[in-house]
Formats: structure tokens, C-alpha cells, sequence
């Protein structure tokens, strides 16, 4: 009896994979559409692979830039709100680096942002942690920098939100890195909203050599980020709306900035 019982369940359970497995697929078909008709993830020059490990989708592949990466995982997210969404994009980095190159740039530039000048600064090395600032009185936080082919993960702990997105922007500016999982912490904890994104990317702004912060309006909205203003030249413009996705929980950029010719 157990014997038949167990044979009818397998026989049973095919049909029913199968049906999963047409879902999955009609799934993928769906947002596979939706990153093809928005024309900033031009799939063409930078395909996206979409497949499902268990019950998770996966994405896989190199985008051109990180608005190209947010919009992908934002509209899997919008088509598939029930399934959990592993990332595994990359953009491709602006100059090749090794990953020990990439973490001396990235703790540099961590060491000598004044935001951060009271949090201690480790990497993670083959087996140790190596310390970057030693002599900090009263501490206001930790930061452990690691990275694993081109990927830079941040961990510890960070006075405010504010602090937490402006170190995870200053990776994203590291030309090698091609991914940054921001897994800082702010303590004590800060409830997010608008606001506390506008006044990051306003810092950000601020910190950009390249960016003419005062030209520039910023206003968050559902975390849409709608910039304003007049700036002398293209590059600037750009340089802007790419702060403003590197800026972690922005889901999208209206870019309404205007060149003064």
C-alpha cells in the first residue's frame, strides 16, 4: 500500500512541475518584453539572463550603466511582486581593476570623506582584517570593505541613513567596481522615507567634483528622484542623473535638467 500510495504522489507531482515550469517560463517571457520595450536596458548590445534557481529568479549579465541595472530589477520586481529576485547584474566598470586595486581606492576614498572621519575603517584580506584608521576618539562607527571579483561589499555599522548611501555612492565612483552590496547599518536605526533621500542625494550632489550642486533641484517623490535646473553642458546633466541612481532605494530619475547653450 505505501508502495502504490508513494507512485501515485510521483506521478501526480509531474504534472504538476510542469505546470511550474509553464508558469516560470510564461513569467520570464512577460518580463523579458517589459526590459526590451524600456530602451535604457538595450538589450540588444547588453542581454540580461532570466532563470529560475528553486524558487527564486535570477538575473545574470552586464549592463552598460546602474540605471540600466535598477530599471531591470525594478520592472522583474513590478511583473513578479510574489517571487523573491536574486541579483546578480553587473555594470560594466568605467576602468579595469584588480579587486586588491579596487579596495585600496575604495578605502581611500572612505579614509578621506570628512562624513566619516570618526568611523573605523577595516578591509577584509585573505584570512585577517586589516585596519585603515587606528586613532579615532569616540568612535561614531564601523565600515569592513570587501571585494570579490569587482564586487564591493560595505558592512558595520553608520551614524544615520544619510551616511550609509554618500559610502555607498563614493564605491560606485571607484571606476573598477562593477556591483556594491550596501550592507551598512545605521545606528541607532532611522525610519526611511523622500525626505532622507533628497538629503542624500543633495550631499551627494554636493560632494561630486564634476556636479555644479547649486544649479540643481532635487525632489523625491514614491522614491522617484525628479531633478531641476540649468547647467552648462551635457556631461553635467548626466553626471547628476547618475549620482542620483547610484543613491541606494531611488527607483527611477526624471531627469528635467536643462542646458543653459
Amino acid at each position: 500500500m505505501l508502495t502504490r500510495i508513494s507512485r501515485f504522489s510521483a506521478l501526480r507531482g509531474k504534472p504538476a512541475e510542469g505546470v511550474k515550469a509553464s508558469a516560470q517560463a510564461v513569467l520570464i517571457g512577460r518580463i523579458r518584453a517589459a526590459l526590451e520595450k524600456d530602451t535604457r536596458t538595450n538589450l540588444q548590445r547588453f542581454p540580461i539572463g532570466l532563470s529560475f534557481e528553486g524558487e527564486d529568479l535570477v538575473l545574470t549579465g552586464q549592463v552598460e550603466h546602474i540605471a540600466a541595472k535598477k530599471i531591470a530589477l525594478e520592472l522583474t520586481a513590478g511583473a513578479a511582486p510574489s517571487v523573491g529576485i536574486v541579483d546578480r547584474l553587473r555594470v560594466i566598470p568605467a576602468e579595469p581593476m584588480g579587486d586588491r586595486e579596487i579596495r585600496d581606492h575604495v578605502v581611500k576614498v572612505l579614509l578621506e570623506e570628512p562624513a566619516l572621519e570618526r568611523c573605523l575603517i577595516h578591509s577584509r584580506q585573505p584570512n585577517r582584517l586589516e585596519s585603515h584608521r587606528k586613532t579615532v576618539s569616540e568612535p561614531t562607527g564601523t565600515i569592513v570593505v570587501e571585494v570579490d571579483n569587482g564586487v564591493v561589499t560595505l558592512t558595520g555599522e553608520v551614524p544615520s541613513l544619510s551616511h550609509k548611501r554618500l559610502a555607498g555612492v563614493h564605491v560606485w565612483w571607484v571606476p573598477g567596481c562593477c556591483d556594491v552590496v550596501n550592507g551598512l547599518e545605521e545606528v541607532p536605526p532611522e525610519q526611511d522615507n523622500d525626505d532622507e533621500v533628497t538629503d542624500a542625494l543633495r550631499l551627494v550632489l554636493e560632494k561630486d567634483p564634476f556636479v555644479n550642486a547649486t544649479k540643481i533641484r532635487v525632489t523625491t517623490k514614491n522614491w522617484i528622484v525628479t531633478l531641476v535646473g540649468l547647467v552648462p553642458n551635457e556631461t553635467m546633466k548626466q553626471m547628476a542623473e547618475r549620482d542620483a541612481w547610484y543613491v541606494l532605494g531611488v527607483k527611477n530619475v526624471v531627469n528635467n535638467v536643462q542646458i543653459k547653450w
